[in-house]
């Protein structure tokens, strides 16, 4: 009988070490808290941009496609006006080519590609992601050409100004640029890269799309 106690002693007591030992490892295992992306995705529709839209509109959806079905896109089509023509679910395939058929047609009544105005939406957006717990990202799809009406052009000369007011309150704000030539996307290396970092900041002409798209994920923090 005694020798019985002292076995279920034994056993009880060895028990309560390996449950002592098994919380302690569970206490110190980091669960990494996911957190949703918002995308802003700006399209130029312009005359200037028209040849490569379609390779652009097909690269827009391949990034959704690596992107999580939590995450959220939102759509900016540019050309003599900007507005948003889609918002929603990134998976949502055939929203998003209904939305970029419909809206990014050549009009050959408009002229001008308003990239001011189209970036301030986008970083109104940021703000608003920020706020509502997404992580915040710009993607712009285009030449990155100044056309029209001088009023809703860029201001590519103090675009570090902007980019560093949004980043004050979204500081995980990344940037993609794409297809744009060599000599833009040096300009905006340039201005944007003191400002964003190498991690935050994207750049690459069509030739070297996929590549940035592994590193536009890894700037999600994914």
């Amino acid at each position: 009988m005694n020798k019985r106690l002292i076995i279920i002693g034994i056993i009880i007591l060895a028990l309560s070490l390996i449950l002592r030992l098994l919380w302690g490892a569970l206490k110190n295992i980091k669960i990494d808290d996911f957190k949703p992306a918002m995308v802003v995705f700006v399209v130029d529709s312009s005359a200037s941009n028209q040849q490569s839209l379609p390779e652009q509109k097909k690269f827009l959806k391949q990034i959704c496609s690596a992107l999580d079905p939590e995450d959220k896109i939102k759509i900016i089509k540019v050309s003599q006006e900007a507005y948003l023509i889609y918002e929603g679910s990134a998976h949502n395939s055939s929203g998003i080519t209904k939305a970029t058929d419909a809206f990014t047609q050549y009009d050959e009544k408009e002229y001008g590609t308003a990239y001011g105005e189209a970036l301030k939406k986008a970083f109104s957006y940021v703000l608003t992601a920020e706020k509502d717990g997404y992580t915040p990202a710009v993607v712009v799809l285009g030449d990155l050409e100044n056309e029209g009406d001088i009023t809703k052009q860029a201001d590519w000369a103090n675009m570090d100004k902007n980019v560093e007011n949004v980043k004050k309150y979204a500081p995980d704000v990344a940037m993609m640029f794409l297809f744009a030539h060599p000599q833009k996307l040096d300009m905006i290396k340039e201005k944007l890269n003191p400002v964003l970092g190498e991690k935050k900041l994207i750049l690459s002409p069509e030739q070297n799309a996929d590549k940035a798209l592994r590193s536009f994920i890894g700037a999600l923090g994914r």
